[in-house]
């Protein structure tokens, strides 16, 4: 029996990987709808870890409104059918700390509003997921609106808005930390 004086202390939480690579994919778990799909785009980047080298295993899920800025509400959004946009997808980090995705660029949810993705990062070492976004770099006013990237310095903002590709794809680099750490989010 225990002493009711003796305050008890939480155990540290467990990291977030290694990853067993048979549990977690799934079929064209990083196609948010079918490769050379009517506006369709790739989303690529790195991720770095705070001296710079690339992280071999982290996972990435990312949401999105299609591209008229409508959020899928839809079950079922593990399902792959060729042509169904889901708005949602996971993709793994291979050896050389790349990932990819086929999505779309995504619309403003309301008039004026900045178009985004979110993302959760997981990887080995971190006690918990990671979130953050992935804006568009198109329209600079409504970038200058948004609340959260207003919110920032604004070399903390840039962390946050993607390249455009000349493909017209986006390019994201996410730094866990260091110079040019990406700005992570934090909800209770």
């Amino acid at each position: 029996m225990s002493n009711p004086t003796t305050q008890l202390v939480p155990t540290p939480g467990q990291t977030v990987g290694p990853f067993y690579g048979y549990a977690l994919p799934f079929e064209k778990d990083n196609e948010l709808l079918a490769p050379g799909s009517p506006g369709s785009i790739r989303l690529q980047g790195t991720v770095y870890d705070g001296a710079g080298e690339t992280v071999p295993d982290a996972i990435l899920e990312i949401w999105q409104p299609d591209s008229e800025g409508n959020v899928v509400q839809k079950t079922g959004s593990l399902v792959r059918d060729g042509y169904t946009f889901t708005g949602w997808g996971r993709g793994s980090v291979g050896y050389s700390g790349v990932f990819t995705f086929t999505t779309v660029n995504p619309g403003p949810t309301k008039p004026g509003a900045a178009p985004f993705i979110s993302v959760a990062l997981f990887a080995r070492g971190l006690t918990n997921r990671l979130f953050t976004r992935i804006y568009l770099p198109d329209n600079e006013e409504a970038l200058a609106n948004d609340p959260l990237l207003s919110s920032l310095e604004p070399e903390r903002r840039q962390t946050l808005i993607a390249r455009r590709d000349a493909d017209g794809g986006l390019t994201f680099d996410i730094r866990l930390q260091g110079e040019g750490e990406t700005v992570f989010l934090d909800f209770q």
